[in-house]
């Protein structure tokens, strides 16, 4: 099961590390909560030239008291070369895991678990007995030292041939747990989609309803997220108006962009679900706020564990590179000009996410790119061009 390492990599704090020219124009940390004047130029440069040979379309939305401008560029569809819709559905990837963490904590407000209780308390059997006691907390913030899988994994073309297949999730954690756990619970932090998908099966095990239902009630509902769709992993649908996903496939050195917009939802609530940038807007204001998750438990999304992050996909950029940077179903990152942000990337095959905010909401940012790399990283640049221009356009002026 890959991670979604491609969306995650590229955000907030890495401009400047993944950029020596940026990082040599970076100015001296200016205080966190002072914001810089929103450029609507300079997010529009950040999108353009497309469509090109790794991102076909963009969105991006920025909202919130400071400033608002919202964006497109590039096509909606190769062949009809329709332009981008500002409205439009896409694949959210692993920004569904904002969903799945609320309504945990949800259930953690209303004593239905304890968050420091083990997994094998409440879902006896699915994890090998050879295994440690996880608890409910480590899996929301990837302290549980699970292992992740290799189902769903396969280069471009086999995505090509292969997306409308699926695997249940006690299939998906099933293949997991015949690896080795990577660390000691609680002593380390590694993103790994395998809670997730625990965590899905908790939230149904713990209501006797189905996650979709659960997450329909407690979330698409209550805040009216018209675009917002949880859908059976045999339904490739991607509803509403939308732009196509595609991914680039290199055969005898002739490259060939495959439509893989219609492609099963099977990482449910770990990454399956379908929005849109109002409704990711409409979503991160609502749990910043607390209309979502009580005080109590809400200071868990915004609480950082005291371990070292393991390995060098993420955590790696910024003041406090190699510690953890993942909360429950969030993570931080802070830019050179001393701004942090808090929110979710997620990517898959021809869709890349973020929503990000500062924790005042006073800039809230949404982007969706239709890469073709198979989440290989390559629409990264745009991605690091849009977060600079969103909350630190000096590392792209010089200023």
């Amino acid at each position: 099961m890959r991670q979604h390492l491609v969306a995650i990599g590229a955000l907030l704090a890495l401009t400047a590390a993944l950029s020596p020219t940026i990082a040599a124009a970076s100015p001296a940390p200016r205080s966190a909560a002072e914001l810089p004047p929103l450029d609507p130029a300079l997010l529009q440069k950040a999108i353009s030239g497309l469509p090109s040979a790794t991102v076909t379309g963009a969105l991006v939305n920025v909202a919130g008291p400071a400033g608002q401008w919202s964006g497109t560029s590039g096509v909606r569809d190769v062949v009809t070369r329709r332009t981008v819709q500002a409205d439009g559905n896409f694949r959210i990837g692993s920004t569904s895991k904002i969903f799945t963490a609320v309504v945990l904590l949800q259930l953690a407000a209303e004593d239905e678990l304890d968050l420091d209780q083990s997994v094998q308390h409440y879902l006896p059997g699915l994890l090998p007995a050879s295994y440690p006691a996880v608890t409910v907390r480590q899996l929301l913030n990837h302290t549980s030292g699970l292992p992740g899988g290799d189902l769903g994994d396969g280069d471009a073309q086999w995505f090509a041939d292969h997306r409308l297949d699926s695997w249940t999730p006690r299939q998906i954690v099933a293949d997991a747990v015949t690896h080795p756990m990577e660390f000691t619970p609680g002593t380390a932090q590694r993103y790994n989609g395998t809670n997730y998908y625990v965590a899905g099966l908790l939230i149904e095990r713990l209501t006797g309803h189905t996650y979709a239902h659960e997450v329909r009630r407690r979330v698409i509902e209550p805040l009216n997220l018209r675009n917002t769709y949880v859908l059976n992993r045999h339904d490739p649908r991607l509803p509403g108006p939308h732009a196509h996903g595609y991914v680039a496939v290199t055969k005898d050195g002739t490259t060939t962009l495959h439509d893989v917009s219609r492609q099963s939802p099977y990482p449910w609530a770990e990454g399956g679900l379908i929005s849109n940038s109002a409704d990711l807007r409409t979503l991160i204001t609502a749990v910043f706020e607390g209309r979502l998750v009580p005080a109590s438990e809400l200071n868990e999304m915004f609480t950082l564990p005291d371990v070292p992050y393991v390995g060098e996909d993420n955590c790696d950029t910024g003041p406090d590179a190699g510690r953890a940077c993942f909360s429950a179903g969030l993570m931080k990152a802070t830019l050179p000009n001393g701004l942090s942000g808090w929110g979710k990337t997620g990517a898959r095959p021809g869709y890349t996410t973020g929503v990000f905010a500062t924790r005042g909401l006073s800039r809230v940012l949404v982007y969706s790119l239709n890469a073709t790399g198979d989440k290989d990283g390559s629409e990264s640049p745009y991605i690091q061009r849009i977060v600079a221009a969103t909350f630190d356009p000096d590392l792209l002026t010089g200023n």
